[in-house]
């Protein structure tokens, strides 16, 4: 499974609680204070549409 490109965070915390510690290095990360019951599609996809406008340079 490849390393995640982008890891989104519902609930308000601004944290990743060691969430794939090794394979988010390069991840971009996405903060929402919706909670997960209540996220819905038009906050993914304004979320997915933010992240496309995302120079990834992988640590260079």
């Amino acid at each position: 499974m490849p390393d995640p490109d982008l890891i989104i965070r519902t609930g308000s915390e601004k944290h990743l609680s060691n969430f794939l510690p090794w394979q988010s290095i390069y991840s971009e990360l996405a903060f929402t204070d919706t909670k997960w019951p209540d996220f819905s599609q038009k906050e993914l996809n304004a979320i997915l549409e933010d992240f496309t406008y995302c120079e990834r340079r992988h640590g260079r």
